[in-house]
């Protein structure tokens, strides 16, 4: 049985060209800023640059970012980290994505990076209100820095 469900995910991914690409590595944290001033490339391409602290590029498949809404209408929203604003697109077709769309909510948002400057912008894959616990909001910033300053 085990053989043939084997056999039947290597059929499934050969023959199916159109299938989702999914990420090979989980979502990167990161702050707009960072974003704005150290990511490279373009969309489908994006790697962000550590070459200030002497480290390889990051590849930028899918990102975390988290921040309070500032606005969001037309599927789309304006949010707002530590380091500055962003935007998500996209948000129509993010299963739970409206309830979290009130001005003033504590977001997560899970996204592919369609463009860095003049400020980031994400299309969405998934959106999550965290508004109900404060120390969400408190530690992210600390959270993306121990992150980056642990990430070989």
């Amino acid at each position: 049985m085990a053989a043939a469900a084997v056999g039947a995910a290597d059929s499934f991914a050969r023959g199916c060209p159109a299938a989702v690409r999914l990420p090979r590595s989980p979502p990167l944290k990161v702050l707009a800023e960072q974003l704005r001033r150290d990511a490279e490339g373009g969309p489908g391409a994006w790697r962000l640059s550590r070459a200030a602290a002497g480290r390889e590029p990051l590849e930028l498949v899918t990102v975390w970012m988290q921040g309070s809404v500032l606005a969001a209408g037309g599927g789309e929203a304006r949010l707002r980290d530590p380091s500055g604003a962003f935007v998500v697109r996209g948000l129509e077709r993010v299963p739970r994505g409206r309830p979290c769309l009130a001005p003033g909510k504590y977001v997560m948002v899970m996204g592919v990076v369609q463009a860095c400057s003049p400020e980031p912008c994400l299309q969405a894959v998934k959106m999550t209100d965290l508004s109900d616990n404060p120390i969400h909001e408190s530690m992210w910033e600390l959270e993306v820095e121990d992150l980056h300053r642990n990430i070989p």
